[in-house]
């Protein structure tokens, strides 16, 4: 198959954390899975546009929210394919032979990653075990897991709303469980916010964000708490 997967990459002073990311693209490069790589900036202070440029991504800039980013970047993106990735997700070797078998295989649906972070521990394995269940059974991955979707299903549904929080669930929501399937590949992220923040209280504040915003929240209120 020709390259023609458009990866799209939302990114605020990630200067630190997207090399790695853009590495484990390469693998995505020799197999001729990649047709280009899209940086969508929300106003980044550090190296980050010379570390996207230096990579030969087309960069587009929007407000500093995750929905308005992807939105723009989504738009600006070129491929029949579209996978999504924080700045700080690597994906795992073998991942370009999971995408491209889903592309033949499942080509009405969206895929998405099974998730680990890069910290082993009880605590990493029993978060990552949780969010992998639920994307499973309820069909909620987080953004860390990724997103691999086509243009036409994407734009079918609306694309990602432009909210500053929660873009990841309102998509997931958008195309239900039965659109939805978990790759036999993994992407690793970061776990330094769980870390600094320790495990139980970030798991919990999560969980409580991602309720109120399924009961009807406002993603404005949501994200000013979670930058508190």
């Amino acid at each position: 198959m020709s390259a023609s997967v458009s990866v799209v990459i939302p990114v605020l002073n990630g200067a630190a954390a997207l090399p790695a990311t853009l590495s484990a693209l390469m693998e995505g490069l020799m197999t001729g899975v990649i047709k280009e790589l899209v940086v969508a900036d929300g106003g980044s202070s550090d190296a980050t546009l010379d570390v996207a440029d230096e990579a030969g991504a087309h960069i587009v800039t929007a407000r500093a929210s995750r929905g308005a980013q992807l939105r723009a970047g989504m738009a600006k993106a070129r491929g029949e394919w579209l996978l999504v990735l924080h700045a700080d997700t690597v994906l795992a070797p073998g991942w370009s032979e999971a995408v491209l078998a889903h592309m033949d295989d499942a080509p009405g649906k969206a895929g998405y990653f099974r998730l680990r972070f890069d910290q082993g521990g009880l605590w990493p394995a029993w978060v990552a075990g949780w969010a992998n269940l639920r994307a499973r059974m309820l069909g909620l991955p987080f953004g860390d897991q990724g997103l691999l979707i086509s243009r036409a299903l994407y734009e079918r549904i609306g694309g990602y709303d432009d909210i500053p929080l929660m873009e990841d669930v309102a998509i997931a929501r958008a195309l239900g469980r039965g659109r939805l399937g978990m790759l036999p590949a993994t992407a690793r992220t970061s776990a330094a916010r769980y870390v600094s923040e320790g495990w139980i209280r970030r798991g919990v504040r999560n969980l409580g964000l991602q309720l109120r915003f399924l009961f009807g929240a406002e993603p404005e209120r949501l994200a000013q708490r979670y930058r508190r």
